[in-house]
């Protein structure tokens, strides 16, 4: 497994083990299967695990805490995340953040965590989303609330050692993320769609270009480590979706715009998967976060990192037929 350093951090497996399959967001699995996956990962040279809560509703922790009963082996780190969202009274996003924490490290059997990232869309004041409006208090915080207490709140955290260090997830509106990335105090690391479609799928609720390879290059620039995210795109770069989609789900209308992806894997016998997070490596990231739920998806994914990022041509090749903008 190829070693990167993560921004400033420290180095990281090339491969990070996401929480969304252990907490069986993109299909089914089970306990069983799940710590056996973990334990795979490790096995297989990954070093960095993403969690978070709202992943199975605590269920991709628990799978920690069970695999490891709190004692993990050397080197291996583990982030989880705070969807804040908007409260109600901003002074109260401290206490809100720190309780998120302290669940999620109860559910691991944790006593710190090397991560802990906002996991809320970053927006500007008084800014509404063309889509889900109406309840965007759940998954958007304010650019001021941000500033004035989430960042705060994250640093008394690290002086307490409950977190090694604080990020963002780069999902959304892109001049802001980019505001957030270029500021000080500034985040660590930020996650950022890398894929081929540059598609974010449903996590995408605003009607402007994503650009998630400039925010990409604004956080190289910044020195913040970039953590990749969406490399299948929620499965829409896979041989078959695993679950049902109606006609109009983001999700499925890039599966169906993936098709030219998942021909060109059939042509040159491989899996489309496989195909994907090989495209992946070759976006400027430091780590790529798996969404795999069992150890067939997982070996899969090992055999891609061992096979390394696609040439200059083939990566061209894909691009052109996907319609990359």
């Amino acid at each position: 497994m190829q070693m990167r350093r993560l921004g400033n951090l420290w180095p990281v497996s090339r491969l990070t083990l996401g929480g969304g399959g252990l907490g069986q967001v993109w299909g089914r699995t089970d306990r069983a299967e799940a710590v056996a996956t973990v334990h795979a990962a490790i096995d297989g040279g990954i070093t960095l695990f993403d969690l978070a809560p709202l992943y199975g509703r605590g269920e991709a922790e628990a799978v920690i805490g069970a695999a490891f009963e709190g004692k993990p082996p050397a080197g291996v780190r583990f982030a989880t995340k705070c969807q804040l969202g908007t409260p109600a009274v901003a002074s109260e996003s401290s206490s809100i953040i720190r309780k998120h924490l302290e669940r999620s490290l109860t559910a691991m059997r944790l006593t710190r965590v090397d991560l802990l990232l906002l996991h809320s869309n970053i927006i500007p004041d008084g800014y509404r989303f063309p889509r889900d409006a109406a309840v965007q208090d759940r998954f958007a915080t304010p650019v001021s609330v941000y500033r004035d207490h989430v960042i705060p709140a994250f640093e008394a955290l690290m002086r307490e050692g409950l977190i090694g260090n604080w990020g963002i997830t780069g999902v959304g509106l892109p001049d802001t993320i980019i505001d957030a990335l270029r500021a000080d105090p500034k985040p660590a690391v930020v996650q950022c769609v890398a894929n081929c479609l540059d598609s974010a799928g449903g996590m995408r609720r605003f009607d402007e270009p994503a650009r998630p390879r400039d925010i990409i290059a604004a956080a190289r620039a910044a020195g913040v480590g970039i953590e990749g995210i969406r490399a299948v795109q929620a499965g829409a770069l896979t041989d078959q979706l695993d679950r049902e989609l109606p006609e109009n789900d983001p999700d499925r209308r890039d599966y169906e715009r993936a098709a030219p992806l998942r021909a060109l894997a059939r042509s040159l016998g491989t899996t489309t998967a496989k195909l994907a997070h090989r495209y992946a490596f070759g976006v400027d990231v430091d780590t790529v976060i798996l969404g795999v739920k069992n150890r067939v998806e997982l070996r899969d994914c090992l055999q891609a990192e061992a096979e390394g990022a696609l040439s200059a041509h083939l990566t061209r090749q894909i691009d052109e037929a996907v319609g990359r903008r």
